[in-house]
């Protein structure tokens, strides 16, 4: 009948007193073949290290997402590190485990929290940013501080903390519907974007023909005229050619067939 493990005060080898001594359970582990006994051993581990994670999901409070959510995201990171971990290969669980555990909360925010997409770059950026913001804030007499006193405190440049910045607001992007500061008669932000202009496939249409137009013969490039730029109908134009109507009809057909080919081919 196994016992459940309990913490062990090793301070030489754990710095942290949620670091338990689970080296022989670990070495149990990578020793029992998968079954019952084996998933048992491994839940006693996980609930061992629990404190852990919670210490670290606790790290990152206060950042827009509940500290319940957060333990949960640890635990996951800590299931992940208990069935990952080699005991053979020499190092702490705890060396393992940190960054694994650490490591699942910051894609949670990354792919959870986050309201724009923002590389990962930006983010660590941001991060930097804000806790350099937060720690000159409480030094200088609770001003805010500038773009240089940031780059001094982080190291960083100047552009890069204008990005870190910029990010800082990413988590919640702003409503389209959100009234314009200083406006107050309802003016929105969604008031000062601008509409898709259709005379620009108008545009484009007339451009992609332009070379099959000059190449018609001087009748067909005629009816087109005076059928699209002169809004004729085909009976009058047929009636100033002298042809019949059909003949027109068949005219205007076969000519926007062929330049709607030319088009397409000359795309392609």
């Amino acid at each position: 009948m196994t016992t459940a493990v309990q913490p062990k005060a090793r301070p030489s080898a754990h710095p942290h007193d949620d670091a338990p001594d689970t080296s022989a359970e670990f070495e149990r582990i990578a020793e029992l073949p998968d079954g019952p006994e084996k998933d048992a051993l491994r839940k006693r581990v996980v609930e061992a290290w629990m404190p852990m994670a919670e210490r670290l999901a606790g790290q990152y409070r206060n950042r827009g997402e509940a500290l319940e959510d957060l333990r949960q995201v640890a635990a996951l990171g800590l299931v992940k590190a208990v069935n990952r971990y080699d005991p053979g290969r020499g190092s702490a669980f705890e060396s393992f485990a940190v960054p694994t555990v650490v490591g699942e909360i910051k894609r949670h925010f990354r792919d959870h929290l986050w309201g724009l997409h923002v590389p990962r770059r930006v983010q660590e950026l941001r991060n930097r940013v804000r806790t350099a913001h937060r720690e000159l804030s409480h030094s200088l007499d609770d001003r805010a501080p500038n773009i240089g006193e940031i780059a001094d405190r982080t190291g960083l440049s100047e552009e890069d903390v204008r990005t870190g910045l910029a990010a800082l607001e990413s988590f919640t992007p702003l409503s389209l519907d959100a009234p314009l500061t200083g406006a107050d008669d309802g003016y929105a932000l969604v008031d000062t974007l601008g509409e898709q202009e259709p005379a620009f496939d108008r545009v484009v249409d007339r451009e992609s023909v332009r070379s099959g137009l000059v190449r018609l013969p001087e009748r067909e490039r005629r009816i087109l005229y005076m059928r699209f730029f002169c809004d004729m109908t085909q009976s009058r134009i047929a009636e100033q050619l002298g042809i019949s109507q059909m003949h027109v009809s068949r005219l205007i057909n076969r000519t926007c067939s062929n330049l709607c080919e030319q088009a397409m081919a000359e795309v392609s």
